[in-house]
């Protein structure tokens, strides 16, 4: 991502902040969930195509091994070694695979969609972030 594009992921990621929580949903205001939100906002930045991932439970990272949020992220980022830049994705480990994306803004700030409490500024050296397996991407 060029620097345009960067500040344009940060901004419309902020545009979010205080969506409410609602898994597969994707509309600014009313609900998203972590996956949704890094759809849209990379595709209302202009960095990717619109993305429509398959159905997904809310707790598929609980009882299975596969890594399908890792897998669809792939198709539209690559991995980088940190440190990360304002627009990179960190994607945590919550259960048994990668499965919570989050959009930094500056590390360790970032925006991201957490259950309960919907789109949030969020700090990653703080809990439920804190001490968690992190892996960070770039978009392509």
């Amino acid at each position: 991502m060029n620097a345009d594009q960067r500040a344009a992921v940060v901004a419309e990621a902020e545009d979010w902040i205080g969506t409410p929580f609602h898994h597969a949903a994707r509309v600014k205001g009313a609900g998203i969930d972590c996956l949704m939100l890094l759809a849209e906002v990379y595709e209302r930045a202009g960095v990717i195509p619109h993305v429509e991932p398959p159905f997904y439970v809310p707790d598929w990272h609980l009882h299975r091994d596969a890594e399908h949020y890792l897998e669809g992220l792939m198709r539209y980022a690559r991995p980088i070694e940190g440190p990360p830049l304002p627009g990179d994705i960190a994607l945590f480990r919550f259960g048994r695979t990668f499965s919570h994306g989050a959009i930094i803004g500056g590390w360790p700030r970032l925006v991201h969609a957490y259950w309960s409490v919907g789109v949030v500024r969020g700090d990653a050296t703080l809990y439920p972030l804190k001490d968690r397996a992190v892996r960070y991407f770039t978009a392509v």
